[in-house]
């Protein structure tokens, strides 16, 4: 069973998506990047970056020990080797798609990300860098709309380079963007965010967050002696419980 180190975030949502799709056995470990848990030895031993995703793969194609390996466009690229899918065998196309996943890691990711900081996280406006990423953002999201021109997918079938990009563009509102002036981006956004593999990923996604959350609230309230009343209702602790053992594939914390 492949372990992802993962938070929901886009970059953690597409080895989700990928792991879904191709029906790999794995389990979801939680690293909570709010509360610096990315920064703890025991990731740094996984992940040199201190980023997430992360995966350990018991199993690799090569054989011999477990293997770690961190960057999502890698372990896309790992997870595509290792089954044989969503990555074209003929060198032409194989090459295709993965220039289309480069441009997200080198291009689509870092922007967009830059996109949300200044609009919406940074402790002061900068009027300059948000224009500038914002601005940039669009570009690229031109960028892909003329790809999508006359196609279903990025590049021939269903690939990595859908699942590495859909995390990034599912977050068009944070960024400025409106998907009614990318009218082809649009249509192949609905087509990938209805795919099962895409609601079961994003749907344990969430399922982390939520759990975590509770977790911390119990815990405050267990340390100051309080009925879990008014930090959590009751009938959301029991809603939620399944959450915090097995669900699905079973979600542990590690810090």
């Amino acid at each position: 069973m492949i372990d992802l180190y993962f938070w929901p975030t886009p970059n953690g949502h597409k080895v989700t998506m990928c792991l879904e799709e191709t029906g790999l056995s794995y389990r979801l470990v939680p690293i909570d990047i709010d509360n610096g848990e990315q920064f703890g030895p025991e990731f740094l031993a996984i992940s040199p970056n201190n980023r997430i995703p992360a995966i350990v793969d018991p199993d690799p194609p090569w054989g011999g020990s477990p293997a770690s390996i961190f960057e999502s466009g890698a372990i896309l690229l790992h997870l595509a080797e290792k089954t044989g899918m969503f990555l074209p065998d003929d060198p032409a196309l194989r090459m295709e798609a993965l220039q289309w996943v480069f441009w997200q890691v080198g291009g689509l990711g870092p922007m967009a990300g830059q996109a949300h900081h200044f609009r919406h996280y940074a402790k002061e406006g900068i009027p300059y860098a948000i224009e500038r990423y914002t601005r940039e953002v669009g570009r690229l999201y031109g960028v892909l709309n003329r790809r999508l021109s006359g196609r279903q997918f990025i590049a021939g079938e269903y690939s990595i380079a859908d699942m590495a990009s859909f995390p990034w563009i599912n977050r068009h509102a944070k960024q400025g963007q409106d998907l009614a002036a990318f009218p082809d981006l649009a249509g192949w956004f609905e087509r990938v965010m209805k795919r099962p593999a895409t609601v079961t990923a994003y749907r344990k996604g969430e399922d982390v967050g939520s759990a975590r959350r509770l977790r911390m609230k119990q815990a405050v309230a267990d340390r100051d002696g309080l009925s879990p009343e008014p930090w959590i209702a009751q009938s959301t602790v029991a809603a939620a419980a399944p959450l915090l053992g097995a669900h699905g594939n079973s979600i542990n914390r590690v810090r």
